[in-house]
């Protein structure tokens, strides 16, 4: 039996990889001691009042800024428990689906055997197969791929396969092409996560550019998210950002790329403006791709200051029966020197809404699953995801 449907609207806003502390298994992961928001909250780029008034810093274990008395939102402690912390167990959970397993990764590059057989499938040589920053292994073997047309196949610390092309010397579509086939190949136990398309342009190492036709080619969900209730339920299911790749599609009955953090606001502001009925689901990248990873911690907090500054007409411009939720998918400290990985922390969960009164506090919960189970329950639909709903 469906319930009685509580929100006609839910906004699902994922700061990708904002951690607030480390996990206590942290240590496993070679992650001690990280925390993404006690590192942003020192630089002076950081101001993010509407989150603080949320109750970010009344979050039980957040200790780097002070509480609110009466926070208008919402607010607890998500503990991730799938055995990884990239962006597709993160996304996957906060969806429904607890991995157990993590998903492969390739320090010493991809296998003989693979790269062999993807060479005579796209007739390509490869070049580099090795963990690489994005930026630099194009300025490393550009030069290389716009003379010989090889592919620059390259991974990183995280469950992905990365192949790099020159527009002027590979179409777009050609790439993708290329991509598909690396899908393919890449199963059992060599199924990585993602298999992401790296278009860029220019003529030489000093102007080599990334694009954004970057396109990612997911593992598809093992078993029915929360996107797939909701769809089989008739809601609406609109994805912003990287959202649609990360689940492959599936369950998504609308979908919208972006160029980055602004340009996601801005299309959830303007989704904010339509009548719909369902949820609109945004991945926020930048916080992760540039600054995290790049440990820019400037440079992540005036991100977050943004992010907070389009809050204020977001939240001012919701209906009563409107709720927003904020929450991250895993941590990258800007500030932790001993990887440029993702790390293993603890999330944030903020809840919003005109018609809630505010100020409960969740504690610290287990799973990020809290939040499908959540969406599922406030859209008046049923669901038995692990760890129960949050109640407004």
């Amino acid at each position: 039996m469906e319930m009685r449907t509580m929100m006609k609207r839910i906004f699902l806003i994922v700061l990708d990889s904002f951690g607030i502390g480390a996990a206590p298994d942290a240590a496993d992961f070679g992650d001690e001691n990280t925390n993404t928001l006690g590192s942003v909250v020192k630089s002076e780029k950081f101001f993010c009042p509407n989150l603080q008034k949320l109750g970010l810093f009344n979050i039980e274990g957040v200790t780097c800024a002070a509480p609110v008395e009466r926070p208008a939102g919402n607010y607890g402690r998500l503990r991730e428990k799938s055995r990884g912390k990239d962006t597709i167990i993160g996304h996957w959970e906060l969806a429904g689906i607890i991995s157990k397993k993590a998903m492969p990764v390739f320090p010493d590059g991809f296998p003989a055997g693979f790269v062999e057989e993807f060479e005579k499938r796209t007739g390509r040589k490869c070049i580099c197969n090795k963990p690489y920053s994005g930026t630099e292994v194009i300025k490393k073997y550009g030069e290389e791929h716009l003379k010989t047309g090889d592919l620059i196949l390259y991974t990183s610390a995280d469950s992905v396969c990365q192949i790099a092309a020159n527009e002027a010397v590979i179409p777009v579509e050609q790439l993708y092409s290329y991509c598909e086939t690396a899908r393919e190949l890449l199963a059992g136990d060599l199924a990585v996560g993602r298999v992401i398309a790296r278009p860029f342009t220019g003529t030489s190492a000093d102007n080599f550019t990334r694009t954004p036709n970057r396109h990612d080619f997911a593992l598809s969900p093992p078993s029915p998210t929360m996107l797939d209730i909701l769809e089989s339920h008739g809601k609406d299911v609109i994805s912003i950002g990287k959202i649609h790749d990360i689940f492959n599609g599936k369950g998504i009955t609308e979908s919208y790329k972006t160029t980055g953090n602004a340009d996601g606001m801005e299309k959830i502001s303007k989704i904010s403006e339509r009548d719909f009925s369902g949820l609109c689901f945004l991945n926020l990248v930048d916080f992760d791709m540039l600054y995290g990873h790049r440990r820019d911690v400037d440079g992540y907090a005036q991100a977050l200051t943004d992010f907070d500054r389009f809050l204020t007409d977001f939240m001012q411009d919701m209906k009563a029966d409107d709720l927003l939720m904020i929450t991250a998918d895993h941590g990258c400290d800007p500030a932790y020197m001993k990887t440029t990985d993702h790390t293993r922390e603890e999330v944030p969960v903020l809840m919003y809404s005109k018609s809630v009164r505010g100020g409960v506090n969740y504690g610290i919960r287990d799973g990020f699953t809290c939040v499908a189970n959540t969406v599922c329950r406030q859209l008046g639909l049923e669901s038995d995801f692990y760890g129960g709903a949050l109640e407004l």
